[in-house]
């Protein structure tokens, strides 16, 4: 069966996670992506550990991360040859995705403008961390302050502690996919007006509104939020909770898993008490409430309450580690750890993508490339270059 993006060429000029994390998610779902790296260096993240696979000169789990099913070109774009080969390749590509600084492609002449006039087709998808306009547009823009400039951090961490980042790159990962969803709005637009166009995502942007129900309460009450720790500003009881051995996550969301919750529990009294019948009065009686379920949740060992309360439908689970969580069930079910081959280390894992299509299955994972593995076949298969002409281009520096 085809895939769905089938056809499709992405010209993959970015670094680091967002912009890789968008292509790498195309190309899951069948576009062709290529990777233009620095020749010498490659993306930043080829060197960003440990843990390496194999060693430092093997590569990293970090590059490994968002450059699967990718192939790899090494071009130097600050020579003049070096930028008339990404014309040519923007020339018969879909798409473009960069992540410089504002500007910084407009002298080599591959800014949209440029680019657009040689393909009125091509999307073009800038990813930056404040965007194209606006006070802060030249400022460098990375995924921890973003964390902090948006609020997340203000929200995240212990009640009675300093704020705290997120365990991920989540504004990254965030704009990652943002990008991802608007590359493929723009195709279809395509489809209907045959123009390209640019887009503009900004991580400050994403993270704001990857906030949610945070930004939304504070654009309706004018509160901000305090940290919780692990429970939920509007939902009750919806925290981490110690049992006998250690600890548990409770999700209740409504006022009848509430009640089923209290008779798992022994005590149904709580289900009825006008303190807390309602999830309105049980984020009132947060703390009060909190303690009552603690008492009685620490008699028995975590296990023992999540099989009840699974059999009772109470929304629960337990707190794992990731070695533990890739050792799921449900997790080896749904198939999400990766094993790809590797050309010069045998095999390497993957984190596999979470999306199953019914009629355009993904294509076979290929693990991420080495740093300009595909720059012969790409310049022979797309541009036409003979032999001759590509070891020049090697011989100059200009390709690797």
């Amino acid at each position: 069966m085809m895939a769905a993006l089938d056809g499709i060429r992405v010209l993959d000029l970015s670094r680091i996670l967002a912009g890789p994390w968008a292509t790498q998610m195309l190309g899951d779902f069948g576009a062709e992506i290529i990777k233009v790296e620095r020749p010498g260096e490659g993306d930043d993240t080829r060197r960003w550990g440990p843990p390496f696979v194999d060693g430092p000169d093997s590569p990293s789990a970090y590059f490994l991360t968002a450059n699967r099913n990718k192939r790899s070109v090494a071009v130097d774009f600050t020579s003049a040859e070096g930028q008339q080969i990404i014309r040519d390749l923007a020339a018969k590509s879909d798409v473009l995705v960069e992540n410089y600084k504002v500007g910084g492609l407009a002298k080599y002449g591959l800014d949209y403008d440029s680019l657009a006039a040689l393909n009125p087709r091509l999307v073009y998808c800038s990813i930056t961390g404040f965007g194209q306009d606006g006070p802060y547009a030249q400022r460098l823009g990375y995924d921890f302050l973003i964390q902090g400039m948006s609020g997340l951090m203000s929200v995240t961490g212990a009640a009675d502690g300093g704020p705290a980042k997120a365990g991920v790159a989540l504004a990254d990962i965030i704009t990652g996919l943002y990008a991802g969803n608007a590359i493929l709005a723009a195709l279809q637009h395509r489809e209907r007006t045959g123009r390209g166009q640019r887009i503009d995502v900004a991580l400050l942007d994403c993270m704001l509104a990857a906030m949610a129900n945070q930004s939304l309460n504070v654009l309706v009450s004018g509160r901000d939020p305090k940290r919780l720790g692990n429970g939920h500003p509007s939902i009750v009881p919806y925290d981490t909770f110690a049992v006998g051995d250690g600890h548990i996550n409770l999700a209740v969301g409504n006022d009848r898993q509430f009640q089923r919750l209290c008779a798992v529990l022994g005590v149904d009294d709580l289900g009825s008490d006008e303190r807390f019948a309602t999830n309105r009065a049980r984020v009132a009686n947060r703390v009060e409430l909190t303690g009552l379920l603690t008492t009685r949740l620490m008699t028995r060992a975590g296990a023992e309450w999540l099989e009840a309360l699974e059999a009772a439908d109470v929304p629960a689970g337990p707190i794992n580690s990731l070695s533990a969580a890739f050792a799921d069930p449900q997790v080896v079910h749904r198939g999400m750890a990766l094993t790809m081959p590797h050309a010069g280390v045998g095999t390497v894992p993957g984190v596999a993508n979470p999306v199953k299509f019914s009629l355009s299955p993904n294509v076979d994972s290929q693990a991420p490339p080495d740093l300009g593995a595909d720059t012969g076949s790409v310049l022979a298969d797309l541009l036409g270059l003979d032999a001759d002409a590509i070891a020049a281009l090697k011989g100059a520096g200009v390709v690797a």
